[in-house]
């Protein structure tokens, strides 16, 4: 077994599929765990703590050991989740007879690739490393009530999301907090060493666009596999209030991160206008939702490669280049704040 970084970068960038053990077994141990974890959507974590990283820097209180150490304990405790949602799923007998989780990447129970017992382990492994990642946040904040409050709730969100929440309909909704306002703020405020400052609100009412970004890919393939989650009693919110009503729900979920953003730009000038560069995402934007206002095709389109995705697979583009803009927007936007602070200053 040797180390295989071109498939590191491709987990990184794209859900993997394969089906023969031999090919799996061949892999080393940290491109199984990226394609068993799901890396390329748990990058979104990284993304949430770029921002969150930016805009400490811009007020001062950046420091490259705890926004490494806290970085890569929230991406790792993302993965750790994927891995106990599908052992969840898998147990329930939710992820068998050719289920969508099974269509669109590998997921090694059902494939056969390792066991229960195997699955668990790594789980445990990848839990304790996020837990020692917070462990070091706790420390370094001084224990502060804050980030002891966050550090318990992304754990109780962590253990309970597959089950019961997202069966009560409650899963998007909590991914929308986690990846959103509760990441962003909550990175910021380790880095301020626990010190709730002014700008902690507006910090987090920046998480809002990230956040909302990030759930409309979750809300999609809610919808995308909504019937098959009827059949085996998964409560997720397109199940709960239907199909038609959910695809209107995310068209609402895609706009609103664009007004946040003008919002933020305009009234309390938290943002520079350059900040405005995420508005090259509304073609993509346009196409998420022309596809969110009629029912999902039955059969894919011939040029469509990534079914069973549908609905997901538009969100998820729009997320990529809309993600990327953010960020490019958010360096520039810190650059003129450390560099020209006269320059559109906040009210």
């Amino acid at each position: 077994m040797k180390i295989n970084f071109r498939m590191w970068g491709r987990a990184l960038s794209s859900l993997v599929k394969m089906d023969k053990k031999e090919e799996w077994d061949a892999l080393d141990v940290i491109s199984k765990w990226l394609i068993a974890t799901r890396s390329a959507v748990t990058a979104v974590t990284l993304y949430a703590c770029v921002i969150a990283g930016l805009l400490a820097w811009r007020d001062g209180h950046f420091a490259w050991a705890p926004f490494l150490v806290v970085s890569l304990g929230l991406f790792i405790a993302h993965g750790a989740n994927n891995l106990l949602n599908d052992y969840t799923d898998f147990t329930r007998g939710v992820d068998v007879d050719n289920y969508f989780r099974t269509q669109y990447g590998v997921h090694p129970l059902v494939q056969g690739f390792w066991t229960k017992r195997r699955q668990v382990a790594w789980f445990l492994v990848s839990g304790a490393l996020a837990f020692a990642s917070g462990v070091y946040a706790l420390f370094y904040t001084d224990f502060s009530p804050v980030i002891i409050g966050l550090f318990a709730f992304g754990a109780v969100i962590l253990l309970l999301y597959t089950w019961p929440l997202k069966y009560l309909g409650l899963g998007e909704l909590m991914i929308f907090l986690i990846w959103g306002p509760v990441l962003v703020a909550g990175v910021y405020l380790v880095l301020t060493g626990g010190v709730w400052t002014e700008d902690v609100w507006n910090v987090a009412l920046v998480g809002v666009p990230f956040g909302l970004s990030v759930v409309s890919i979750n809300i999609g393939k809610h919808i995308d596999k909504s019937a098959a989650d009827r059949e085996k009693g998964v409560g997720t919110l397109p199940v709960r209030i239907g199909e038609k009503a959910a695809r209107f729900v995310n068209m609402a979920v895609l706009v609103l991160i664009y007004l946040v953003i003008l919002y933020l730009v305009f009234v309390p000038q938290f943002f520079t206008p350059v900040m405005l560069i995420v508005l090259l995402a509304v073609k993509r934007l346009a196409l998420a939702i022309g596809v969110h206002t009629r029912p999902r095709p039955v059969e894919p389109p011939k040029e469509w490669p990534a079914w069973p995705t549908w609905f997901s697979g538009f969100a998820f583009y729009h997320n990529r280049l809309f993600g990327g803009l953010l960020i490019l927007g958010l360096i520039a936007d810190t650059l003129l704040r450390v560099f020209l602070p006269a320059f559109w200053p906040a009210r």
